[in-house]
């Protein structure tokens, strides 16, 4: 049985990674059918995989330095900035500022990666992490592309 259950679970990150829903700098040029999907799959109901994501951040929050100014939702986590108020989907790892969830277009450059390193393979929770103590601390991001997207 626990062969099966990992071998699903890689299926699982397989489709969740091969998918255009998973590139945050994929650019529609094709029918509208694809931004739709984008859309939904960056904000909707969460895989196999984003549940236990949640389930791990449940337990490491309260441990973390930024865990007062966050809270677990059925699918994103939800991190109060000075600025803002920030949801990260916790299957897509995509932003929406409250309230009225404005995307929030947050992409590592060139050649950088996460700066959360987890002793356990999931890149999107890195970055869910990532994302979470750059928008907690909000009033110290200097990256104009960023402060052009906030209110």
């Amino acid at each position: 049985m626990r062969v099966l259950s990992e071998a699903m679970r890689d299926v699982d990150l397989f489709v969740g990674v091969a998918s255009i829903a998973a590139d945050e700098t994929w650019e529609d040029r094709g029918e509208e059918g694809f931004r739709a999907y984008r859309r939904s799959v960056s904000s909707g109901p969460l895989s196999g995989t984003a549940e236990v994501r949640r389930d791990v951040l449940a337990r490491l929050l309260p441990r973390l330095r930024i865990g007062d100014r966050c809270e677990l939702t059925e699918r994103f986590l939800r991190v109060r900035g000075t600025r803002a108020v920030y949801r990260i989907h916790l299957g897509s790892a995509d932003i929406l500022v409250e309230p009225n969830d404005a995307w929030l277009c947050v992409v590592p450059g060139p050649g950088e990666a996460a700066r959360v390193t987890l002793p356990f393979d999931d890149e999107r929770l890195s970055v869910i992490l990532s994302k979470a103590f750059l928008l907690a601390d909000d009033e110290r991001i200097t990256d104009q592309t960023i402060l052009r997207q906030l209110p």
